[in-house]
């Protein structure tokens, strides 16, 4: 079964960057878009970023400006780079491609970003 793999995150200082990067185990087909998402302990899921396969790219709030969703369609791979980190962006994030057939969506299986003051 093809799997996401992320790889990244850790620990780093307020002010600090990290990139993450998630590409895929095998093949997927009908990829519509690839996104981050993130969830910080005690709340709910949120998120982050997405990109179509067209390029579209949207944020939330919290990451405008200081993230950066990329993606290379022939590895099927997406990335996120994340400059100025604070210690609010501290959480488990997640990579996601939603597909067109099923199972709709494929999930990473999260990595730990931490920020220290």
């Amino acid at each position: 079964q093809v799997q996401l793999v992320q790889s990244g995150g850790g620990l780093v200082q307020t002010g600090g960057s990290l990139r993450l990067s998630c590409a895929t185990s095998g093949s997927i087909f009908g990829i519509n878009a690839m996104g981050w998402s993130r969830q910080a302990p005690g709340k709910q899921r949120e998120l982050v970023a997405t990109i179509t396969v067209g390029g579209s790219r949207n944020y939330a709030d919290s990451a405008k400006g200081r993230f950066t969703i990329s993606r290379d369609n022939a590895k099927n791979t997406v990335y996120l780079q994340m400059n100025g980190l604070k210690p609010e962006d501290t959480a488990v994030y997640y990579c996601n491609f939603e597909v067109t057939t099923w199972p709709y969506h494929y999930w990473g299986q999260g990595t730990q970003v931490t920020v220290s003051s």
